[in-house]
Protein backbone atom coordinates (compact mmCIF):
# COMPACT_ATOMS: atom_id res chain seq x y z
CA UNK A 1 0.00 0.00 0.00
CA UNK A 2 1.33 3.49 -0.72
CA UNK A 3 2.10 6.41 1.35
CA UNK A 4 -0.97 8.28 -0.13
CA UNK A 5 -3.01 5.23 -0.26
CA UNK A 6 -2.18 4.65 3.93
CA UNK A 7 -3.00 8.63 4.56
CA UNK A 8 -6.44 8.39 2.62
CA UNK A 9 -6.96 5.15 5.01
CA UNK A 10 -6.31 6.51 8.24
CA UNK A 11 -8.23 9.74 7.33
CA UNK A 12 -11.21 7.40 6.42
CA UNK A 13 -11.25 4.68 9.76
CA UNK A 14 -10.87 8.51 11.75
CA UNK A 15 -14.08 9.87 9.94
CA UNK A 16 -15.98 6.51 10.53
CA UNK A 17 -15.03 6.18 14.18
CA UNK A 18 -13.33 9.07 15.64
CA UNK A 19 -9.74 10.17 16.01
CA UNK A 20 -8.41 6.71 16.56
CA UNK A 21 -10.84 5.37 14.29
CA UNK A 22 -12.50 1.71 14.92
CA UNK A 23 -10.50 -0.65 17.37
CA UNK A 24 -11.16 -4.36 17.71
CA UNK A 25 -10.85 -5.92 21.39
CA UNK A 26 -10.29 -9.81 21.25
CA UNK A 27 -10.03 -10.43 25.39
CA UNK A 28 -11.68 -13.28 26.99
CA UNK A 29 -11.61 -11.44 29.99
CA UNK A 30 -15.50 -9.50 30.77
CA UNK A 31 -14.01 -6.87 33.10
CA UNK A 32 -10.75 -6.34 31.09
CA UNK A 33 -12.49 -5.85 28.10
CA UNK A 34 -14.73 -3.24 29.51
CA UNK A 35 -11.42 -1.49 30.94
CA UNK A 36 -9.98 -1.41 27.32
CA UNK A 37 -12.99 -0.50 26.00
CA UNK A 38 -12.88 2.58 28.16
CA UNK A 39 -9.93 3.49 27.34
CA UNK A 40 -11.44 4.78 23.74
CA UNK A 41 -14.32 6.24 25.19
CA UNK A 42 -14.67 9.19 22.67
CA UNK A 43 -11.73 8.52 21.07
CA UNK A 44 -12.53 5.44 18.66
CA UNK A 45 -15.57 3.12 18.11
CA UNK A 46 -15.02 -0.44 19.38
CA UNK A 47 -15.89 -3.91 18.34
CA UNK A 48 -15.20 -6.18 20.72
CA UNK A 49 -15.40 -10.17 20.77
CA UNK A 50 -13.48 -12.52 17.70
CA UNK A 51 -16.04 -12.32 15.37
CA UNK A 52 -14.81 -9.88 12.27
CA UNK A 53 -15.86 -6.24 12.42
CA UNK A 54 -18.53 -5.50 10.23
CA UNK A 55 -18.13 -6.18 6.66
CA UNK A 56 -16.37 -2.67 5.06
CA UNK A 57 -14.90 -1.67 8.41
CA UNK A 58 -11.30 -1.25 8.17
CA UNK A 59 -9.92 -1.47 12.37
CA UNK A 60 -7.10 1.21 13.02
CA UNK A 61 -6.08 -1.47 15.31
CA UNK A 62 -6.49 -4.64 17.02
CA UNK A 63 -6.12 -5.58 20.27
CA UNK A 64 -5.92 -9.41 20.63
CA UNK A 65 -5.57 -11.22 24.24
CA UNK A 66 -3.55 -14.33 24.80
CA UNK A 67 -5.55 -15.33 27.81
CA UNK A 68 -8.12 -17.27 25.68
CA UNK A 69 -8.48 -20.42 23.90
CA UNK A 70 -6.74 -19.59 20.96
CA UNK A 71 -2.52 -19.65 20.86
CA UNK A 72 -0.48 -16.61 19.88
CA UNK A 73 0.17 -17.94 16.53
CA UNK A 74 -3.40 -18.60 15.25
CA UNK A 75 -4.62 -15.41 16.72
CA UNK A 76 -2.66 -13.48 14.68
CA UNK A 77 -3.16 -15.40 11.79
CA UNK A 78 -6.30 -15.16 11.86
CA UNK A 79 -6.91 -11.44 12.65
CA UNK A 80 -4.25 -10.90 10.03
CA UNK A 81 -6.57 -13.15 7.59
CA UNK A 82 -9.77 -11.08 8.30
CA UNK A 83 -7.70 -7.58 8.22
CA UNK A 84 -4.77 -7.82 6.74
CA UNK A 85 -3.87 -3.89 6.45
CA UNK A 86 -4.36 -3.75 10.29
CA UNK A 87 -1.70 -3.69 12.92
CA UNK A 88 -1.98 -6.17 15.88
CA UNK A 89 -1.34 -5.01 19.72
CA UNK A 90 -0.80 -8.25 21.66
CA UNK A 91 -2.49 -7.65 25.56
CA UNK A 92 -1.51 -9.97 28.31
CA UNK A 93 -2.41 -8.86 32.53
CA UNK A 94 1.18 -8.13 33.13
CA UNK A 95 4.54 -7.60 31.57
CA UNK A 96 5.60 -11.21 29.76
CA UNK A 97 9.23 -10.83 28.14
CA UNK A 98 9.08 -13.85 25.99
CA UNK A 99 5.56 -13.66 24.95
CA UNK A 100 6.27 -9.73 23.64
CA UNK A 101 9.41 -11.19 21.77
CA UNK A 102 7.56 -14.14 20.14
CA UNK A 103 4.89 -11.69 19.54
CA UNK A 104 6.66 -9.31 17.81
CA UNK A 105 8.40 -12.20 15.87
CA UNK A 106 5.29 -13.18 14.53
CA UNK A 107 4.25 -9.36 13.42
CA UNK A 108 2.66 -7.98 15.57
CA UNK A 109 3.46 -4.49 16.03
CA UNK A 110 3.36 -4.33 19.78
CA UNK A 111 2.80 -5.27 23.12
CA UNK A 112 0.32 -3.65 26.02
CA UNK A 113 -0.20 -4.81 29.45
CA UNK A 114 -2.89 -4.38 32.45
CA UNK A 115 -0.65 -2.33 34.41
CA UNK A 116 -0.80 0.26 31.93
CA UNK A 117 -2.65 3.57 32.48
CA UNK A 118 -5.84 3.75 30.16
CA UNK A 119 -4.16 7.17 28.35
CA UNK A 120 -1.25 4.87 27.75
CA UNK A 121 -3.62 2.44 25.97
CA UNK A 122 -4.67 4.69 24.19
CA UNK A 123 -1.90 6.26 22.91
CA UNK A 124 -0.29 3.15 22.13
CA UNK A 125 -3.37 2.31 19.19
CA UNK A 126 -2.55 6.13 18.03
CA UNK A 127 1.09 4.82 17.50
CA UNK A 128 0.63 1.51 15.66
CA UNK A 129 -2.12 3.24 13.38
CA UNK A 130 0.61 5.54 12.54
CA UNK A 131 2.84 2.21 11.65
CA UNK A 132 5.35 2.37 14.55
CA UNK A 133 6.72 -0.20 16.49
CA UNK A 134 4.70 -0.37 20.27
CA UNK A 135 7.09 -1.43 22.97
CA UNK A 136 6.34 -0.18 26.49
CA UNK A 137 9.43 1.52 28.31
CA UNK A 138 10.20 -1.38 30.86
CA UNK A 139 10.08 -3.78 28.36
CA UNK A 140 12.74 -2.21 25.94
CA UNK A 141 15.21 -1.80 28.58
CA UNK A 142 14.74 -5.71 28.94
CA UNK A 143 15.09 -6.22 25.31
CA UNK A 144 18.28 -3.84 25.13
CA UNK A 145 19.82 -5.32 28.38
CA UNK A 146 19.10 -8.89 28.24
CA UNK A 147 20.74 -11.06 26.29
CA UNK A 148 18.68 -12.22 23.07
CA UNK A 149 17.25 -15.57 23.28
CA UNK A 150 18.78 -18.53 21.78
CA UNK A 151 17.45 -20.35 18.35
CA UNK A 152 15.54 -23.14 18.65
CA UNK A 153 17.24 -24.46 16.10
CA UNK A 154 20.13 -24.99 18.21
CA UNK A 155 18.95 -27.35 20.26
CA UNK A 156 19.88 -31.17 20.18
CA UNK A 157 16.78 -33.31 18.59
CA UNK A 158 16.27 -34.88 22.00
CA UNK A 159 16.09 -31.24 23.65
CA UNK A 160 13.51 -30.05 21.10
CA UNK A 161 11.87 -33.75 21.57
CA UNK A 162 11.20 -33.29 24.95
CA UNK A 163 10.27 -29.73 24.17
CA UNK A 164 7.42 -30.25 21.96
CA UNK A 165 6.31 -32.23 25.08
CA UNK A 166 6.63 -29.75 27.67
CA UNK A 167 5.04 -26.99 25.14
CA UNK A 168 1.74 -29.74 25.66
CA UNK A 169 1.43 -29.97 29.08
CA UNK A 170 3.31 -33.00 29.73
CA UNK A 171 5.09 -33.40 33.52
CA UNK A 172 8.13 -34.47 33.81
CA UNK A 173 6.97 -37.82 35.04
CA UNK A 174 5.10 -37.87 31.69
CA UNK A 175 7.62 -37.33 29.52
CA UNK A 176 10.27 -39.58 31.21
CA UNK A 177 7.35 -42.88 30.54
CA UNK A 178 7.06 -41.81 27.46
CA UNK A 179 10.34 -41.53 25.83
CA UNK A 180 11.76 -44.77 28.58
CA UNK A 181 14.12 -42.05 30.21
CA UNK A 182 14.43 -41.31 33.98
CA UNK A 183 13.36 -37.86 35.53
CA UNK A 184 16.48 -37.08 36.30
CA UNK A 185 17.64 -37.41 32.49
CA UNK A 186 14.40 -35.49 31.50
CA UNK A 187 15.36 -32.76 34.39
CA UNK A 188 18.94 -32.58 32.98
CA UNK A 189 17.86 -32.22 28.93
CA UNK A 190 15.59 -29.07 30.52
CA UNK A 191 18.07 -27.38 32.16
CA UNK A 192 20.26 -27.45 29.17
CA UNK A 193 17.41 -26.01 26.89
CA UNK A 194 16.19 -23.45 29.54
CA UNK A 195 20.25 -22.52 29.09
CA UNK A 196 20.24 -22.85 25.72
CA UNK A 197 17.42 -20.59 24.96
CA UNK A 198 18.27 -17.78 27.57
CA UNK A 199 14.57 -18.40 29.58
CA UNK A 200 14.28 -19.43 33.11
CA UNK A 201 11.97 -22.39 33.40
CA UNK A 202 9.27 -24.77 31.01
CA UNK A 203 6.53 -22.28 30.75
CA UNK A 204 8.79 -19.56 29.12
CA UNK A 205 10.81 -22.04 27.12
CA UNK A 206 6.71 -23.60 26.05
CA UNK A 207 5.68 -19.66 25.29
CA UNK A 208 8.52 -19.95 22.96
CA UNK A 209 7.93 -22.86 20.63
CA UNK A 210 4.28 -22.42 20.62
CA UNK A 211 4.89 -18.92 19.00
CA UNK A 212 6.55 -20.00 16.49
Amino acid sequence: MGTAETERSVVERKQSGGPLGDVWIHCSYPVVTAGLKSAFEGRARTHLGPSAPAEGVAPSCAIFDTGGTESLSEGIQRIRGISPETPILIFSLQVDLPLARAALRLGARGFIHAGMELGQIARAVEVAARGELVVPRKLLEHMVVEEEPGDLDDLTPRQREILDLVAKGFSNARIAKDLFLSESTVKQHLRATYKALGVSDRKEAARLINGR
